[in-house]
């Protein structure tokens, strides 16, 4: 069985946790922030994990 390649692209948007759950980051927070309250800047600022359904997916793309 040859090794997997691990998607570059998923590999610098998401991180595995040690438990083997997936964490990301929040969209919406790169331009245009005037408009949005600091309440939700904040929100968006801190990471959170893949949701339950994406998981198996986004796991595939960063094997190792």
């Amino acid at each position: 069985m040859p090794k997997l390649k691990t998607h570059k692209g998923a590999a610098k948007r998401f991180k595995k946790t040690a438990k083997g759950k997936v964490k990301r980051r929040h969209a919406f927070l790169r331009h245009i922030l005037t408009s949005k309250r600091h309440k939700r800047k904040k929100k968006l600022g801190g990471a959170i994990l893949v949701s339950d359904a994406d998981t198996p997916k986004v796991k595939r793309m960063i094997p190792y």
